[in-house]
């Protein structure tokens, strides 16, 4: 069921997403959310959220392409989003909410300790690294571009995320699944953002990081926040301005 909330954010239009009603007798969060085809970092909680069936309200924040915010101060305490709401408690930052809701749902992170282990390790360093990829290539979901050839300090993150998809697939996930550890984790929903960067500025993967690529793409999570990205009209010149630089529509 959706229902829309009356509560609006500098001019955002802000709705409330409910879990199945088998589930609504979980916490109700509210996440605070950036836009949709932009802010690569509220994707995570957000996809957390609506793969594990957990009700949650959604309310969005114009922030893209923005440094600090002093407006945001009474929504999260860095000023900045994603921030989730338990009761008026507030946990910001991508991980501190995975590991936040983790505690209460604990199939979010792979049964198996070893493996476990790996996936934290990757959603951390997912979290603190990669920083060349990402300002080469921002997200913007409204951009297919054909492609280019990295710069070496892009390419050699590339490098790196593909042998963290190869490992985590060949060495750790189980039949079960075709995510990183075989079901749904923390892991894919830190590494979902890198997954559409990837297919936007058509990065060519080898076999095993293209298959997983394609599986997270497919995800119904994925395709529904990428719909609603699409709907946005906030649009920001300096990274739309990336589509000449990347050879143009494919």
């Amino acid at each position: 069921m959706d229902v829309v909330a009356t509560l609006r954010l500098k001019g955002a239009g802000p709705s409330i997403t409910m879990a199945p009603p088998s589930l609504r007798q979980n916490p109700m969060y509210t996440l605070y959310l950036g836009n949709k085809n932009y802010s690569s970092w509220s994707l995570r909680a957000w996809l957390l959220l609506k793969h594990f069936g957990i009700p949650f309200a959604e309310r969005m924040v114009s922030v893209a392409g923005r440094d600090y915010n002093a407006a945001l101060k009474p929504l999260a305490g860095n000023a900045r989003v994603p921030c989730l709401h338990d009761d008026g408690f507030q946990i910001w930052e991508s991980i501190a909410i995975a590991e936040y809701l983790a505690e209460r749902h604990p199939a979010m992170w792979p049964a198996d300790a070893k493996a476990r282990a790996r996936a934290r390790s990757i959603a951390a360093e997912m979290h603190a690294g990669f920083v060349k990829l990402r300002t080469a290539m921002p997200m913007n979901l409204k951009l297919k571009l054909k492609g280019k050839t990295p710069a070496p300090e892009v390419q050699r993150d590339i490098d790196r995320i593909v042998e963290i998809w190869t490992e985590a697939r060949t060495r750790f996930a189980t039949a079960d699944g075709p995510y990183l550890f075989g079901q749904f984790s923390v892991a894919d929903a830190m590494f979902a953002p890198i997954v559409w960067r990837l297919h936007i500025y058509n990065v060519q993967l080898p076999s095993v990081a293209a298959a997983y690529s394609r599986a997270m793409l497919a995800h119904p999570a994925m395709a529904e926040w990428y719909s609603a990205a699409l709907q946005e009209t906030e649009a920001h010149a300096q990274y739309d301005g990336l589509a000449a630089e990347y050879g143009g529509p494919r």
